[in-house]
């Protein structure tokens, strides 16, 4: 007999798949008017930085908070007790948090390439594609019959949005499985208790954010060598 959760909707059910798309969206969507502010942020330190070191300076400050919050998150597990439930509860709200810190880093590198995303279709697709790497590279080549490396103002910039909406089911679906069974892991690297868990669950955090870093300068390319003028 298929298992269930306490309301009767098991995992595959529909409405517990599309959560997880509605989640993505709402961080997609609180996160964009945040772009500017973070970009900001980035060249705080250095106000003469060119957009490649604002660009490196926005993969350090992303990968620090998406550690930070794991390895905070496994530490809870240590406590006697409350250890694990809390830890569970703990990456219950921070799986949201994971997906907008994602989606204001994509769509901050985006920005200092000079690729403004401002329809909704096409910030989806871009986070998605990143997301989901090598898999979602793959999937826009395919519906788009484009190959060519640094894909992601071709997908701004070309695509028609009935495409896009056809790249972005298939995408969506894809992102249910892969980035629910990611999911996964970094909890159980999270709730492991003794202590183990801050470790596991900062490193397990940082090991997924990395792969978003590499396939974000594989979507993007270089970044320019100098801002827009004026």
């Amino acid at each position: 007999m298929p298992t269930s959760d306490h309301d009767g909707r098991g995992p595959d059910d529909p409405e517990s798949r599309s959560l997880v798309l509605r989640l993505l969206d709402k961080a997609i969507e609180t996160q964009s008017p945040m772009v500017s502010k973070n970009i900001t942020r980035a060249r705080h330190r250095n106000r003469a930085a060119t957009p490649a070191e604002v660009v490196r300076a926005l993969e350090r400050m992303y990968l620090a908070t998406q550690t930070t919050t794991g390895a905070a998150v496994g530490g809870a597990a240590a406590v006697p007790a409350i250890g694990t439930g809390l830890a569970l509860a703990m990456s219950a709200g921070e799986a949201l948090t994971s997906l907008e810190v994602s989606a204001l880093f994509v769509l901050s590198v985006s920005d200092v390439h000079g690729i403004p995303v401002d329809e909704v279709e096409r910030r989806r697709a871009l986070v998605l594609g990143i997301l989901l790497g090598g898999g979602g590279r793959k999937t826009i080549a395919e519906a788009t019959n484009r190959t060519a490396r640094h894909w992601a103002r071709h997908v701004v910039d070309g695509v028609p949005a009935q495409t896009l909406r056809q790249i972005n089911k298939v995408l969506g679906q894809n992102f249910i499985t892969k980035y629910g069974s990611k999911q996964g892991i970094v909890v159980l690297g999270r709730i492991v208790p003794f202590g183990i868990g801050a470790a596991l669950g900062g490193g397990a955090s940082a090991l997924l954010a990395g792969g978003c870093v590499k396939a974000t300068r594989y979507a993007f390319g270089p970044a320019p060598e100098a801002w827009p003028a004026g």
